[in-house]
């Protein structure tokens, strides 16, 4: 009788070539934001999502600063506490049928990515929900890249986000990034040297979520190959990023 091998996964390049595809941010959640000074802005969302009496929240700033990481991290937060919670990627995300579904609908938190990019028709759809939600005594949170005054909105669609919560989201300085990756790694057990965070703000895009992301998949493949995160390690995993996976030009503006 003849006995069939169990398929080889020793090879090191394979196994570090399934990390890397299997290495995805971590959901985005209050514990992994490293809020710099945006603290007052984390404990007011905080307190935002479970209760209080605004009905919304705006929060705006620049392009990777995580605006989308807390909006998805106060939905999340939100469906934990055992709320109904819902996301829009995108203000066209609301068409007539979602609105009317929303609008209906018991969910206690609705969160709107990029209420900057609405056009016409959707500041329409958003200006009737956000009375819906204002009737039912539920809560609204909405991002943008430019600050309240300079929303290319309807004036009473402004006038009512202004009624609410107003905080500028604001990057995390370069000289607070180290310390701020070093509190990470220890949180989740992850042996990091200065040497290999110094490498990767040099060499690494520099933007907090791609960051973290990098420490996560590195964390992974070490576990995986039973290295330890080195300085030739980074070096390797950032030169397969650029060979397997080009970066494409991004035409999000939120992270």
């Amino acid at each position: 009788m003849s006995i069939t091998s169990p398929p080889c996964i020793a090879d090191a390049s394979f196994v570090e070539q399934l990390v890397f595809e299997l290495a995805v941010p971590e959901p985005p959640s209050f514990a992994n934001f490293l809020a710099g000074r945006n603290a007052e802005l984390v404990d007011t969302l905080l307190a935002f999502v479970t209760g209080g009496s605004e009905t919304g929240m705006l929060i705006w700033g620049g392009p990777g600063v995580g605006k989308t990481h807390l909006a998805r991290a106060a939905v999340g937060l939100a469906q934990e506490s055992g709320l109904g919670a819902r996301m829009f990627a995108h203000p066209r995300d609301i068409d007539d049928e979602a609105l009317a579904l929303v609008s209906a609908s018991a969910e206690q938190l609705i969160a709107i990515d990029g209420i900057d990019l609405a056009d016409e028709a959707a500041a329409g759809r958003l200006f009737t929900l956000y009375n819906a939600i204002k009737e039912r005594q539920a809560r609204l949170i909405a991002t943008s890249r430019t600050p309240l005054a300079a929303l290319s909105l309807r004036e009473d669609l402004r006038t009512r986000l202004g009624w609410g919560l107003v905080y500028e989201l604001v990057a995390l300085e370069d000289d607070a990034k180290p310390a701020a990756l070093a509190l990470y790694a220890r949180s989740r057990g992850i042996v990091l040297s200065d040497d290999v965070i110094e490498y990767l703000l040099r060499h690494g895009r520099r933007d907090m979520p791609s960051l973290l992301a990098t420490l996560a998949a590195l964390d992974r493949q070490s576990l995986a190959t039973k290295r330890p995160i080195t300085v030739p390690l980074l070096k390797g995993w950032l030169q397969r990023e650029l060979e397997w996976k080009p970066a494409a030009a991004d035409t999000r503006h939120n992270a």
